[in-house]
């Protein structure tokens, strides 16, 4: 979101939102497309676009909120979910920031997702398993912002409500009473 603000002209004054497709849509001026672009190279595409409507506009722009770099962690984990990408961080200390692993997860099987384009998603398999056995972390991925990590369930929990549970009666014959 950003703030414009105008020197001369406080009616011109607005908050907007980059939109998807990156552009902004400016009052009686217009869309003007914003994405990749600085604040200083924004004030100038607004000052641009106005130079129509007003003589030499002034414009200040301020930032006042964006959306932060984040991945995101489902499946059999402690608290699936969406986290800030605040540094550097790898797909082992993403599932420790989710809250570690659950019994019930299948830590040979760790999938990253990694969007390469609208149409093209990118996946890597990882054995964590394996990695913090041997204490070898360099398999260990870096994530990017947009990453999905997803932890799946094993065999066993999968099967285990099928199950019959095992009583006394199993260990015990009636008849020797």
């Amino acid at each position: 979101m950003l703030e414009i603000s105008f020197t001369v002209a406080p009616e011109f004054n607005q908050t907007l939102t980059v939109q998807p497709d990156g552009y902004v849509t400016l009052k009686d001026a217009g869309m003007v497309e914003v994405e990749g672009l600085n604040l200083d190279e924004f004030t100038q595409a607004v000052q641009k676009a106005y130079h129509g409507y007003l003589h030499d506009p002034q414009v200040a722009v301020a930032l006042k909120s964006f959306e932060h770099p984040y991945f995101i962690v489902g499946g059999q984990v402690a608290r699936p979910g969406k986290y800030e990408l605040r540094s550097d961080t790898t797909v082992a200390e993403a599932l420790q920031i989710a809250g570690g692993l659950v019994p019930q997860s299948k830590s040979s099987q760790v999938v990253l997702f990694r969007r390469v384009n609208d149409d093209l998603v990118e996946t890597r398999l990882l054995d964590l398993k394996r990695m913090l056995k041997q204490r070898q972390l360099t398999e260990d991925a870096h994530l990017q912002a947009g990453d999905m990590v997803f932890v799946p369930q094993n065999v066993i929990s999968k099967i285990a409500p099928f199950m019959t549970r095992p009583s006394a009666s199993m260990y015990v014959n009636p008849t020797q009473f």
